[in-house]
């Protein structure tokens, strides 16, 4: 529903005003300082919103006559407020009587009090948006999943850039075994050798003792034949069992020995490295993990505010701030916040087709132009004000009248238009 037609009297710094806006698009009430611009945006509020808009100072200040105003709606629909008490009467096309109840259906508060939703916090900006699409709950367990999971991948992260630097500052010996040397396998083979190279020498000095018995029995006992070929068999024998003796080094052994403790130092600081790349592989692959967690939620939020209907294009909520176009609420211009509000606004109340805006000033023409435009294209009707008197204003307000308009005859009782009685 829209306005028709409005006609006030007597209400702060209005005499008689009779204004009708353009159905959809912007209509500018312009004019100096103090001429009662504002007053014809509280009337309104005070006739459709009830008592809780009405002026703390209703009546014109010098007026013998009480508040007088109707509004005049697009469906026929009458809301007048006169007399000593300003009683309310709402009269619908059929001429049935109805009251305050009735206006609630189709009119939207923020509507007759924009700057509340204006001057309200971020969040709860963002807020009242997701309470018009209906997303609100599953956006907050979305932002919450996300929370969660953005704290894991940075705890996750920093322990694998921690495990990378420490994987990095190890030193590593590409000389030294994967495994680490056992010291008593080396005595054992060291033993093993020794005793090998003792029989040897046994069996060495065993042929000494046989050369130097043989000597001496050819010398002192030549008539001792058969002992003779008995020693020469022996010496024979003696002979062909050492003929291939060879003896091994233990110096590579004993090498490895004296310096298994600093082998095994290698092997560990080798060891301390690859479980710290093995681990810093670990975290990174988490990390991983979780970013692609991250942007599954990220996606899930997107898609849900694809699909909502939301009010205005380009308009959406991220991290608890609306965003429109890219822009955060502060970093929009003056009319895309306007226009930002207008929408959800009306999408609180699709039945309010109307909505009044105070102080345009911040516009210039282009914008306010482009802001009309936008109005119209929605099927949105606007009343505002603004401090001026150029062509861009639809009425002008001089000291509580319409410029132009004929001024009506002020009574004690009632006051006479031209063109009727109001």
């Amino acid at each position: 529903m829209k306005i028709n037609k409005l006609e006030i009297e007597n209400i702060k710094r209005i005499k008689a005003v009779k204004v009708e806006p353009t159905a959809n698009g912007l209509t500018i009430i312009g004019g100096k300082n103090n001429q009662g611009k504002t007053s014809v945006l509280d009337s309104i509020a005070w006739a459709l919103g009830g008592d809780r808009y009405r002026p703390s100072q209703a009546q014109r200040e010098g007026s013998m006559i009480p508040p007088n105003l109707r509004v005049t709606m697009d469906n026929g629909l009458m809301v007048e407020r006169k007399g000593k008490n300003s009683d309310l009467k709402v009269t619908d096309p059929n001429g049935k009587k109805a009251g305050q109840q009735l206006l609630n259906e189709f009119v939207e508060q923020l509507a007759l009090d924009l700057p509340k939703f204006m001057e309200a916090s971020s969040k709860e900006k963002a807020n009242t948006l997701l309470e018009v699409i209906g997303v609100g709950d599953r956006l907050t367990q979305i932002d919450k999943e996300e929370q969660e999971l953005y704290n894991r991948r940075l705890t996750i992260g920093q322990i694998a850039d921690r495990k990378e630097k420490f994987a990095k500052e190890q030193v590593y010996y590409a000389d030294a075994p994967k495994e680490l040397v056992s010291p008593m396998d080396l005595i054992q083979k060291q033993q093993d050798i020794l005793a090998q190279n003792g029989e040897n020498q046994r069996k060495r000095s065993r042929l000494h003792q046989l050369e130097q018995d043989y000597q001496k029995t050819v010398e002192e006992m030549e008539d001792l034949l058969k002992r003779q070929k008995a020693l020469e068999s022996d010496l024979m024998i003696a002979r062909t069992a050492t003929a291939d003796l060879v003896d091994r080094s233990t110096k590579e052994l004993e090498e490895s020995i004296a310096n298994i403790e600093e082998i095994n130092r290698k092997v560990r600081a080798n060891l301390d490295k690859d479980k710290a790349e093995e681990d810093a592989q670990e975290y990174r692959r988490q990390y991983n993990e979780l970013s692609k967690q991250i942007d599954d939620v990220r996606k899930s939020r997107t898609e849900l505010m694809d699909n909502a209907a939301l009010p205005l294009t380009g308009l959406s909520v991220k991290d608890g701030e609306l965003i429109y176009n890219g822009f955060q609420w502060d970093s929009m211009s003056g009319s895309d916040q306007l226009k930002v509000a207008t929408a959800i606004v009306r999408k609180l109340n699709p039945k309010c087709g109307f909505v009044l805006l105070d102080k345009l000033e911040q516009m210039d023409t282009d914008t306010l132009n482009e802001f009309g435009q936008w109005l119209e294209a929605e099927g949105l009707q606007a009343i505002a004000t603004r401090v001026s008197t150029g062509g861009e204003c639809t009425i002008i307000i001089e000291d509580g009248y319409v410029a132009g308009q004929e001024h009506p005859v002020m009574g004690d009782k009632k006051t006479e238009w031209k063109a009727g009685v109001f």
